[in-house]
């Protein structure tokens, strides 16, 4: 295969002050390749994707060394509008990309800027709605789409280019399980179908481990690893030294090698190669098919009787529907009870209203039936202001809450709103952003999307309300970030805080939530503990959720192998009944 872009040597800094962005690094992408690239924020994959799809240099400044060329053409010599009929890109920042009010509108503007004759454009909207999934988004305005619909919206509007080469940073981020599977699996059927070549960066590991042929970590401006998803998994342990997630099964795999159960020497990459590793090496122990499963352990952000113990619900819904004005999403007959010290995750497919539920959670939405109550307030008839002092939300995109010049004072700001003097609460914000690990004195726009994120969970922690409304609290942040976030909201939590955190990594809400809602079209389907719900297939296809990988390879275990698989949740419990059922051996 001939190489369509080649880098070679390429160094990047925002500024001649500035560390390199890019230190080094040289790439050959080939004509067909379908790649994947990892690694914790600020190493540098947005710098490689500009410097890949020609935004540096023609739209970045900064001190540029190296060569990138595309489809033999140096990036230097050649025009922004020549590289964009070769390389297509998606940015992070979806809105920042939009450039119409109307779907329609934002697919045709490109299309009639390259020139494409007036014959073909209809088809070619009318393909590429189809192949992403939103023909029914066509007349829709833009302004009212759930933040995954976007993202949809501007993968359909590149797509439509038809370029040799797409280039797309994290275009996943916000969108469900289902979805985010359909949007990999339409990027490889492009890859194989036309050929196009596919460079994706992403923190979804799993689907990465799927989909791409060849996986680039990135470490401090530098190529750290490359190679196919079983070579670059195989080293799980750089990989979680650098900040980077393997897939669950991977976890399971390498720690059955470890425990000297089976000498396989490529990781398992997905539910299938687990169940036929774990089936293989108890294949012949006798017995296994009559072994009970242990009593899962409580969660402690689950009150164990919360009605028998007296303990007051912070949050009620009864009832509520709410439909906006116009037209668009509505949702209707939503009931639920949130209690103290509580981690409720709330999970679904786009546009199933999980974030009209969070705006009528924090009164920013009057429900126009039934009865929203916050901490015995009814939010009909209670000013936002009110409601704030016991409710914290953090919204979808951080970029809309934060408007100071310095982190310190974006996460003081809230506290000086409610009264707290200003040296105190710059002293109690200074505590939070030590333990987030965020730089006090930088300015919140200097950062990188996640660390953004992290300032604007920051402003919440800092508040320590009674409730704490998440709204994709771990969009677009690395492993580390994740787990700094979900550690801190699990501790609140400990402490009495009622967690509600709207979510599509269902491997994060299964580590932390006990409970979860699940929502679609509006409604919600069903609400209780976690385990049991992702493990309901027809429940999950509902509502466009792909249950956690531990969770799927339990129920496979349990319904094929043995029941001692039931319940679990946890990697540490597949490989411990899978050493425990040895023992029988």
């Amino acid at each position: 295969m001939s190489a369509i872009i080649e880098m070679e040597g390429v160094s990047f800094s925002y500024g001649s002050d500035a560390a390199h962005a890019l230190d080094n690094v040289s790439l050959t992408v080939n004509e067909g390749d379908f790649i994947g690239i990892i690694g914790p924020s600020g190493a540098g994959k947005s710098t490689l994707a500009a410097c890949l799809s020609g935004a540096i240099p023609h739209h970045y400044t900064g001190e540029l060394f190296g060569t990138t060329v595309v489809d033999g053409a140096d990036t230097c010599d050649i025009t922004l509008t020549d590289i964009s009929r070769i390389v297509g890109s998606v940015n992070q920042d979806i809105d920042a990309q939009m450039v119409a009010s109307v779907v329609e509108d934002e697919l045709l503007f490109g299309l009639e800027n390259f020139g494409v004759p007036h014959d073909e454009i209809e088809g070619r909207i009318e393909r590429t709605l189809a192949t992403v999934g939103i023909s029914e988004l066509r007349h829709r305005e833009i302004a009212t789409l759930s933040g995954g619909q976007k993202q949809k919206v501007a993968i359909a509007a590149i797509l439509a280019l038809e370029p040799r080469v797409l280039v797309l940073d994290e275009p996943t981020a916000a969108l469900d399980p289902v979805s985010s599977r359909i949007v990999f699996e339409t990027l490889a059927d492009i890859n194989r179908r036309l050929g196009v070549t596919v460079i994706v960066i992403e923190q979804k590991v799993a689907l990465l481990s799927t989909y791409c042929s060849r996986i680039l970590v990135m470490d401090h401006g530098s190529i750290a690893l490359t190679g196919t998803p079983h070579e670059v998994f195989g080293h799980s342990g750089n990989l979680r030294a650098i900040g980077v997630d393997s897939p669950r099964t991977v976890r399971i795999s390498n720690s059955l090698v470890r425990d000297g159960l089976t000498d396989r020497s490529e990781p398992c990459l997905n539910v299938d190669e687990a169940y036929g590793l774990i089936r293989d090496i108890l294949a012949g122990v006798e017995g296994i098919a009559d072994t009970a499963a242990d009593a899962p352990e409580p969660s402690p952000h689950t009150p164990a009787r919360p009605h028998a113990d007296g303990t007051a619900p912070i949050l009620t819904l009864e009832h509520v529907g709410f439909t906006y004005p116009g037209g668009g999403a509505s949702v209707e007959d939503l009931s639920m009870t949130v209690y103290p010290g509580e981690l409720v995750g709330i999970v679904g497919q786009n546009g199933a209203g999980k974030t009209t539920l969070t705006k009528l959670l924090n009164g920013l939405l009057k429900p126009s039936a039934g009865t929203v109550r916050v901490a015995g307030l009814d939010t009909r008839e209670t000013p936002v202001s009110t409601i704030a002092a016991h409710v914290a939300t953090l919204f979808q995109n951080p970029d809309r809450q934060i408007c100071k010049n310095t982190v310190i004072d974006e996460v003081a700001f809230g506290l000086e709103l409610t009264g707290v003097d200003g040296a105190e609460a710059r002293e109690r914000a200074r505590a939070v952003i030590k333990r987030f690990g965020l730089p006090a004195t930088e300015a919140p726009f200097s950062l990188s999307r996640g660390q953004r994120q992290m300032v604007a969970l920051a402003g919440v922690v800092v508040m320590e309300p009674e409730i704490v409304l998440l709204d994709e609290p771990t969009s677009g942040l690395d492993y580390r970030e994740c787990m700094t976030v979900m550690e801190t909201v699990s501790d609140m939590a400990d402490h009495g805080c009622a967690v509600i955190m709207v979510c599509h990594d269902m491997e994060v809400v299964s580590d932390f939530a006990e409970r979860i809602v699940v929502m679609a079209n509006g409604r919600i389907l069903g609400r209780g503990p976690a385990a049991p719900l992702f493990a309901d297939r027809a429940l999950m296809d509902q509502a466009s959720v792909t249950p956690p990988q531990v969770i799927a390879l339990s129920e496979r275990l349990t319904r094929d192998v043995s029941p001692a698989f039931a319940h679990i949740t946890e990697v540490s419990d597949i490989v411990r009944t899978v050493k425990e059922l040895m023992g029988r051996a």
